[in-house]
């Protein structure tokens, strides 16, 4: 046991790291949109889910949260081009990483009530969205926020940090519709966009780790 302690403090210490510069990242990248410093956003934006990815890599996250972090790195680098196919093609990143969540969070049991709830958001969402949206994107969008909302809802069978992850992932991406729809925006909509995609991915990254361990310790 104690010929392996080195080891174990040097991977939290590697952890607390790369959380750490997680936290810097966020940080740049809110301040950058606050700024309106696209450089800043176009540099620290990139670099949130391979943080966040290879924290939980230390932490022992199950592969399919590494997938899940990795196609929402690929979402993130897409959005940043300014053209209809990267919109597509991120959006489809995305769609995949909600697949790994779902696959991750498997049969566990959840609310009906808030299963209901979700239903009646995202039909309340799209009717009012679809009018506004180009008619390219109506059934894309459409069958992303169909699954999203799936993920969303599934996430709380992990407990309140990944449901409130999964409420915050829908609330992001509806922002993003919004403006697609090019509906009245908050002052500096980027940032809020940006906000409650980060707290989402980490609430749900959080809340699969607590799982994890949790199984872990009740099989020993």
């Amino acid at each position: 046991m104690s010929a392996r302690t080195p080891a174990v403090a040097a991977t939290s210490t590697l952890s607390r790291a790369l959380l750490a510069a997680f936290a810097l990242a966020v940080a740049v990248d809110l301040v950058s949109l606050l700024a309106d410093a696209d450089l800043g956003h176009r540099i620290a934006k990139p670099l949130l889910m391979p943080l966040l990815a290879a924290y939980a890599a230390t932490r022992g996250a199950p592969k399919l949260l590494i997938a899940a972090l990795f196609f929402g790195w690929g979402g993130d680098v897409f959005l940043l081009l300014d053209a209809d196919w990267a919109f597509l093609v991120g959006m489809g990143s995305f769609a995949a990483g909600h697949v790994c969540y779902l696959a991750l969070f498997g049969r566990r049991s959840t609310s009906v009530p808030l299963g209901i709830a979700y239903t009646v958001a995202l039909l309340g969402t799209v009717a009012l969205l679809w009018p506004d949206l180009p008619a390219d994107l109506r059934i894309p969008v459409a069958g992303y926020s169909l699954l999203l909302t799936a993920m969303a809802y599934r996430a709380s069978s992990l407990g309140l940090v990944a449901g409130v992850g999964g409420a915050l992932f829908l609330l992001s991406d509806t922002l993003i519709a919004t403006g697609v729809a090019e509906w009245p925006q908050l002052p500096a909509p980027d940032f809020w966009v940006m906000s409650t995609y980060i707290a989402a991915q980490y609430l749900l990254t959080t809340g699969v780790l607590t799982q994890a361990y949790g199984e872990r310790s009740t099989a020993a």
